[in-house]
């Protein structure tokens, strides 16, 4: 069973056909949309400012969602996949995007739509990405638009994916 704590007397609000591994933390303020998936280790940590999750979201194992004490929140969209290992810091992330292995994006930092966040990419403070491109690097930099065959075949296919993944975990039932 996740560890779901509540804390200030806020506990988290989960979502429809939602997945969380068994050692998963979410703690406070989070709130989680319907049909996401929260893998192994991960943490999203509502205690300081709120974490919201939209529709289809996958956090990956090992990822953390944090924010600064009232100064930034964790706002997610729909569609997205944060992957393993990465960490969210008080960062806005928009519908459709991928958030590769490793990355880190930090405070008051916006992911507009469409965008990919390149595995051990830095986002520094406050910098706003373009939409439908890929920022690589550390600093990260924009390198490229994300193409039609990206948002479909990368952001698109890897949402419905972890979906699908999650289902194999349920056959033991």
């Amino acid at each position: 069973m996740a560890l779901i704590k509540k804390v200030k007397g806020i506990a988290p609000s989960i979502g429809k056909n939602v997945w969380i591994a068994e050692n998963a933390t979410l703690t406070g303020d989070v709130t989680i949309g319907n049909d996401c998936t929260i893998w192994f280790n991960a943490v999203l940590r509502g205690d300081v400012n709120p974490i919201v999750v939209g529709d289809r979201v996958n956090i990956q194992d090992g990822a953390v969602l944090h924010t600064l004490y009232r100064k930034s929140e964790v706002r997610i969209g729909n569609d997205v996949s944060i992957g393993h290992n990465a960490i969210v810091h008080g960062a806005c992330i928009e519908d459709k995007c991928l958030i590769g292995m490793g990355a880190t994006l930090l405070d008051n930092v916006i992911v507009k739509s469409g965008c990919i966040v390149a595995a051990n990419a830095l986002v520094l403070s406050g910098t706003v990405l373009e939409p439908n491109s890929v920022y690589a690097g550390i600093p990260a930099r924009k390198v490229k638009e994300v193409t039609e065959e990206q948002r479909r075949d990368i952001i698109e296919r890897t949402a419905r994916d972890y979906i699908m993944y999650a289902s194999w975990y349920d056959e033991d039932k």
